[in-house]
């Protein structure tokens, strides 16, 4: 029997992301490139978060090694399914840029949907995390199209993919661990789901292009085991009315300035 072809290495870039703190290597031209839905969803771990980070559906990297490049008590792992952007997270852990985090980083070939036995043998092993952030594919199976396959299995949901994402974040993340997650806000309803007695404590953040659109994304963080009630925090708006550049809030959130952290007045109680 031949043996298996490696999978085809696209055409890469290398690019800086917060003012030069890390780099990535992307594929270029076509397949996913990580922007300012993988900043934010980094922003939702403050700096002062310790412990081990799972980063589900880590692409090359970009969320995962802005959590890393700035938090200097977390390990990092970057675990992802498609064999390209798996090698261009391994060439991306290894660029001289970042080589101050780079024994923080590893990158697990795996599939978070996987259940059971085969989970474990994959390396996703029970309450083994403290934090888990994911930026799923969320685009409609039914949007328009796109001919670019590695693009189109980073962006198309798949049924019940939040389901299984969380149920696998809820089986690796450790009691009192975080779940961070962006999503399109058409897509609140199967997370709330999803996360009914796995986490509790939710609390959502609308982003806005500006003040007078609405909400294209929603970021949303729980804790495993709570039991506090879902929250609504103040919206982010990407931009000021009438204007291109980012608003300062969310500039710095994009360029690792700030970050997000909870909302301490919910208060996170623990199921009995």
């Amino acid at each position: 029997m031949a043996a298996k072809a490696a999978p085809e290495a696209p055409e890469t870039t290398v690019d800086a992301f917060h003012r030069g703190r890390f780099f990535l290597v992307q594929p270029k031209g076509r397949g996913h490139r990580a922007g300012v839905d993988a900043m934010l969803l980094a922003s939702l771990v403050p700096g002062d978060t310790t412990g081990k980070l799972a980063d589900f559906g880590a692409g090359s990297g970009a969320a995962g090694m802005a959590v890393a490049s700035r938090n200097d008590a977390m390990d990092v792992v970057l675990i992802e399914r498609s064999p390209q952007m798996v090698q261009l997270a391994r060439k991306s852990v290894l660029l001289p840029q970042n080589a101050g985090f780079a024994g923080r980083v590893t990158v697990l070939s795996a599939d978070v949907t996987l259940t059971g036995r085969e989970r474990l043998a994959a390396g996703l092993e029970d309450v083994s995390f403290d934090h888990v952030i994911m930026n799923p594919p969320f685009n409609d199976v039914n949007d328009r199209a796109t001919p670019d396959a590695l693009k189109a299995q980073a962006h198309a949901m798949t049924d019940q993919l939040f389901e299984r994402w969380i149920r696998t974040a809820s089986a690796v993340c450790r009691p009192s661990g975080q779940l961070s997650l962006i999503a399109r806000p058409q897509s609140l309803l199967e997370i709330l789901h999803a996360c009914r007695n796995r986490f509790g404590g939710l609390q959502a953040i609308p982003v806005h292009p500006r003040p007078d659109e609405d909400a294209i994304r929603i970021l949303l963080t729980g804790i495993k085991g709570s039991r506090a009630r879902l929250t609504f925090r103040p919206p982010l708006f990407v931009h000021e009315a009438g204007k291109q550049a980012f608003s300062s809030k969310v500039d710095d959130l994009n360029n690792g300035r700030a970050t997000i952290s909870r909302n301490s007045n919910s208060l996170d109680r623990l199921r009995l």
